[in-house]
This record gives structure tokens, C-alpha cells and sequence, in this order.
């Protein structure tokens, strides 16, 4: 029994980088747009004056929801219309700089809305805002 031998050319080994480029282009694009969206910026960016004496204000948000079917949730939990008075006025006692921040769906009634906004300014502490989304 004969061996045959086949002749091949001795290649040195060699690495093509091409793919790997392609996936670190991939993963730096996905990177770069995530980032895009994590940051809101709401104003303009300037240098503020520095103080020796400035404290940082906590500002301690409820949210509310109010939702197509009208029901009423105070940080993402269920609560009846007639509780929820109560409800902020225990968060207005541990917290004293409260600010609720009110989220209706379009489809709520405006009776509704206004409802929980009247509520939320008999409490004493408790300070307002409406949530809305750029157009």
C-alpha cells in the first residue's frame, strides 16, 4: 500500500480582522444611540455661579395615573377615589416638599381631571404638576 503525499503551499496563519471590525462598528453604533436616549435635556446648558453655602433640594415625587377607565393609581398602585385624599396627606407628612406629578390619559374626562387636581391642592404641602409630552 502506497502513500500519497499532497503538496500544499506552506501559508503562514493569518487573522482577518474584517468581522471583528464590523461587530466593534456594530456595538460603538449601539452604544451611541443608546446614549442618545437616556439624556432629556430640558434646558440650556450654561455655568452656574458657585456658592459656598448652596444645599441640594430633594424634591420628593407621588405620581399619580389616571387611566382610560378612570381609575386612580398613586405610585403605580390601585387607590379609590375616596382614599386618595388621605393618601397624599400621609405622603405630605413625611415628605414636606411633596410634588405630585398628575398623569391622565387623553380619553379621562375632564370632570375627573379636575377632580384629583382640586383634591391635591387641599392638601397643605403638597405642591402640583401636569404631565404632558412633547409634540
Amino acid at each position: 500500500m502506497r502513500r500519497y503525499t499532497i503538496n500544499e503551499p506552506d501559508l503562514p496563519p493569518q487573522i482577518n480582522i474584517v468581522p471583528m471590525i464590523d461587530i466593534i462598528f456594530a456595538i460603538l453604533t449601539f452604544f451611541i444611540m443608546s446614549t442618545l436616549f437616556l439624556g432629556r435635556f430640558e434646558a440650556l446648558s450654561v455655568n452656574l455661579p458657585k456658592a459656598q453655602t448652596s444645599q441640594p433640594q430633594e424634591s420628593v415625587k407621588a405620581t399619580v395615573t389616571l387611566d382610560a377607565a378612570g381609575q386612580v393609581y398613586l405610585n403605580k398602585e390601585l387607590v379609590a377615589m375616596d382614599g386618595f385624599q388621605d393618601e397624599i396627606v400621609a405622603l405630605a407628612e413625611v415628605h414636606p416638599n411633596l410634588v405630585v406629578v398628575l398623569n391622565a390619559d387623553g380619553q379621562v374626562t375632564h370632570d375627573k381631571v379636575i377632580a384629583i387636581i382640586d383634591q391635591v391642592r387641599q392638601v397643605e404641602g403638597a405642591r402640583l404638576a401636569i404631565a404632558t409630552k412633547r409634540q
